[in-house]
């Protein structure tokens, strides 16, 4: 196992892309990140430059416009990333799937490793995801 893939399992580093959410998705994000939920005694840190990411947490859904920002991000990221669509929207567009400023889903855009369903997903499922995505690494 590589090295890089392999310190992925006990501390990602995230970098948060908000491609045009409502926001509830980024508080139960950041209720993540409280002393209830605590995903810090799991080596989970939120990162403020996407050079020193770990992984992508993309929440909302994929406008026209959020495309080209996000793919020039992920271009920037240390390989390798991993990416999580976090939320329903960023799963799959939801409700705006057919509006004329959506783009394509985010899987057409970059690869996806760990899908969080919800509106909003619970801390719950974010930190289930998350264990998800570990397994996924560890190849287990």
């Amino acid at each position: 196992m590589d090295f890089r893939l392999k310190a992925l399992t006990k501390s990602i580093w995230v970098f948060h892309v908000s491609a045009g959410s409502c926001n509830n998705c980024d508080i139960e994000i950041l209720d993540c990140l409280t002393p209830r939920f605590d995903v810090e005694r799991f080596g989970i840190q939120l990162v403020g430059s996407v050079r020193h990411a770990d992984a992508l947490l993309v929440t909302g859904a994929m406008n026209k416009k959020s495309i080209p920002r996000l793919k020039k991000i992920y271009e920037q990221a240390p390989k390798p990333c991993v990416v999580v669509a976090c939320g329903i929207c960023a799963v799959s567009q939801n409700m705006f799937r057919d509006s004329y400023s959506m783009g394509d889903p985010l899987d057409k855009i970059i690869p996806v490793d760990v899908y969080i369903p919800g509106c909003p997903p619970k801390p719950e499922a974010i930190i289930s995801g998350i264990v998800k995505l570990v397994k996924k690494i560890r190849g287990a």
